[in-house]
Formats: structure tokens, C-alpha cells, sequence
């Protein structure tokens, strides 16, 4: 038998039973599109994630009070931190400069609406406030960013643009308030649709006294930020008299919380896996079914086959690679639906947030990966039937009706 009619016949027979094939491919598309657009929604965010990090830093560490609801740092802590923490932090060895934050819910009324938003404060300290626009990047796209002397002047997130203007005023707490410039996109949801207004006006707003929700610090380049964080944690529990192991704050690193989003994404993607294994279980006990369907219909014509000379290894082939066509043409519909899916889902998150948080990351790592496993998954279950297929006899093959 030829080469070439080992490739054609198996092609020719799934033209020949269009429904057949597509209902049989169904399980192997339904599980690569699963594997192909979640996996790739997922990288995607890693990626997002990994870019906010990097912008921190990684001699930068935070300081908040631990909390037992979701929110904003220092939201719902029972023993908020405090500006006596702060100085203690700062006096810790192989800290070189620190700011403070405070970030609340903002009620604010505009052109008769009430609205509400976060306001993050800006510290009125110069070396400060420098500090905490360099350890964020802020920088302005239009307008300024906030300066000494300013006191009831705010800046916007770059998603709120769409609904403000410079020099638009807002009135919070029954004070008017000027915006004077809009922040660059960061691809944060958070932080482009924030408002940042001067720490000042923001304790007054929620008359507070020495309450900060976080604390970022800078660790000198000559230190082990590991050894720093170990010399504030200890400082901390010395100043707020708690126990190592219970502690009411919690010291974290750029790259423990990248730690901590790495694992749960991994987790994700695990679950996610496992769905889609299920569904690719699933399509190759179709392909298997198809196939022990197609020996019995064709015993004739392998027995004619063999009959004119083809070999075990000819007619194990042919229903080999038939098989494997059905894996591979049903994870290249898969791999297309998985990535129309994810841009999809991408244009969705892009829309809804304003930014590119999530962004699909399609590889060719991954298309591959994938096309190469949806045809090893329609292989592996056309071995039986086509062992089954190479084995008859000439003989008894040419005399079943």
C-alpha cells in the first residue's frame, strides 16, 4: 500500500461522515477551548499582577494592620496603625525614608449627583510626598500632580477623565474641592479610579487623628530586605505589646504578595486543568466509540484490503492517524474558539474597568501544547480499536455481510 493512500483514506473518511466526526470532536473542542482561553486569561493576569509589582519595587516594604473584612488596607482593623508606629518603623536600622497612606471611601457630590470613590491622601511632607509618587510611579497625564501649599485640591484616576475635566469642581463634606490633574493609566482598577487629595484634608474629612491605613518604607540598598522587615516586625511588637505569632500587623514584601497571587493563580489554573481534563476524557471516549464503530462497518472493506496485499501495519495506521485527525482537527476548532473566548473576555474586563488589567496572553507554547495533546488524546484512544482493526483475517473479514 502506498504512503500517500495512508494518509488519504483516513482523510476521505471523515469527509465522508461529516455529523459523525463533528459530534465525536465535540468533547476534544469543548476541552481545549476551556484549557486554551482560561489558561491564557490567567497568564494574562499573572502578567498585570507582576507589572504592579515591579512598579512597587523591590526594596519597598508595606505595613498595615491586619483585618478581618475585604477592603482597603486598614479597613475594619480592630487596632488601626498609628503615626507612633510609623516613627517606629522609620527608626528601625536599614530604613533609609517611609510615607503613610490613608485610604477611605469618599462620599462627593458633582453637577447635583452624589457619587462615591476611594481617596488615597498624599503626606503635606515634600520629602514624603516625593516619596510615595516615586514608590507608586504617579505622574500626571494632564494637569499637575498635588504640591505644598495645596489644601483643598485633588487629583483623579485616569478612568475618571471620562466623567471630569480640569478645574471641575466637586464638593465633599460641604467643602469645594478643585481638580487639578488626572493620573496616567496604570492598568489598576484601583488606582485609576481613585482620588488622591492632600493628607490633611482627608483627616479633617474623617477627623482623624493619627490613624494611617498603610506604611511604605524603603530599605537601604546595602540591607537585606529580609533582615529589615525582621528588625520592624520585632520593633512593632515591642511598641503595640503583642506576641510574635499573634500579631495585629503585618509586614509584607513585594515579592511574598507576589507569592501569595502566584499560588492562587496556580491553584486556578489547576482547577481549570482538571475541568477541561474531564471534558478531554470525555472526547476521547467518543473518538474510541467512533472508531470501534468505524472497524465494524468497514470489516469488508479491510478485509478487501488485506486482501490485496495490506499489511497489519498498513490498516493500524490508517485508522491510527483517522483517529489522531479527529484529536487535532478537534483541538484546532478548540484552540480558535478558546482564543475568540478569551479576547472576548478581554474586551469585556477592558470595557468594565477601563484598563488592561486582564489581558489574555496567547503563546504559541500554548497552541502548540494544546494541538499536540488533543491529537496524543485521539491517538491514544484509536489504539484499541485499530489493533482491533490490523488483527482480522482476510478471510473472516471478506465473509461478514
Amino acid at each position: 500500500m502506498k504512503v500517500t493512500d495512508t494518509f488519504i483514506l483516513p482523510v476521505r473518511n471523515l469527509f465522508r461522515r461529516k455529523i459523525r466526526s463533528w459530534l465525536t470532536m465535540l468533547g476534544i473542542i469543548i476541552g481545549i477551548a476551556a484549557v486554551v482561553s482560561l489558561i491564557s486569561l490567567s497568564q494574562g493576569m499573572r502578567e498585570a499582577i507582576l507589572g504592579q509589582f515591579n512598579d512597587l519595587g523591590t526594596d519597598k516594604l508595606t505595613i498595615q494592620a491586619k483585618s478581618l473584612q475585604f477592603g482597603p488596607p486598614g479597613s475594619g482593623a480592630a487596632r488601626p496603625l498609628t503615626d507612633r508606629d510609623f516613627r517606629e518603623v522609620k527608626n528601625v536600622q536599614g530604613v533609609v525614608q517611609g510615607a503613610t497612606r490613608i485610604i477611605k471611601p469618599l462620599k462627593f457630590e458633582f453637577d447635583g449627583q452624589v457619587k462615591f470613590e476611594f481617596a488615597a491622601s498624599i503626606p503635606d511632607d515634600e520629602k514624603e510626598r516625593n516619596f510615595v509618587y516615586e514608590a507608586g510611579k504617579l505622574s500626571a497625564e494632564s494637569g499637575r500632580m498635588l504640591k505644598s501649599g495645596d489644601y483643598k485640591k485633588i487629583v483623579m484616576g485616569n478612568s475618571l477623565k471620562s466623567d471630569y475635566r480640569l478645574g471641575d469642581k466637586i464638593k465633599i463634606d460641604g467643602s469645594t474641592y478643585d481638580i487639578v490633574g488626572f493620573l496616567i493609566k496604570k492598568g489598576n482598577p484601583f488606582q485609576d479610579s481613585a482620588i488622591l487629595m492632600p493628607e490633611r484634608a482627608l483627616k479633617e474629612i474623617y477627623n482623624i487623628k493619627d490613624e494611617v491605613s498603610i506604611i511604605v518604607v524603603q530599605v537601604a540598598k546595602d540591607q537585606d530586605i529580609n533582615v529589615v522587615q525582621d528588625r520592624i516586625e520585632r520593633a512593632l511588637r515591642r511598641l503595640r505589646d503583642v506576641k510574635e505569632g499573634k500579631e495585629d500587623f503585618q509586614v509584607q514584601s513585594p515579592q511574598q504578595l507576589l507569592g501569595t497571587f502566584n499560588t492562587i493563580l496556580d491553584v486556578v489554573q489547576a482547577v481549570i486543568i482538571g475541568i477541561a481534563a474531564i471534558s478531554l476524557l470525555v472526547g476521547g471516549i467518543g473518538i474510541m466509540n467512533t472508531m470501534y464503530t468505524a472497524v465494524l462497518e468497514r470489516i469488508k472493506e479491510i478485509g478487501i484490503m488485506k486482501a490485496i496485499g495490506a499489511r497489519n501495519s498498513d490498516v493500524l495506521a490508517i485508522f491510527l492517524i483517522e483517529s489522531g485527525l479527529l484529536g487535532i482537527v478537534g483541538g484546532g476548532i478548540g484552540i480558535v474558539i478558546g482564543i475568540a473566548f478569551s479576547k472576548i473576555v478581554e474586551f469585556g474586563a477592558t470595557q468594565y474597568f477601563g484598563s488592561t488589567i486582564l489581558k489574555a496572553q496567547i503563546t504559541l507554547t500554548l497552541v502548540l501544547g494544546a494541538l499536540a495533546f488533543s491529537f496524543v488524546v485521539g491517538t491514544i484512544a484509536g489504539f484499541l480499536p485499530a489493533r482491533q482493526a490490523a488483527h482480522l483475517k482476510p478471510v473472516d473479514a471478506l465473509r461478514r455481510e
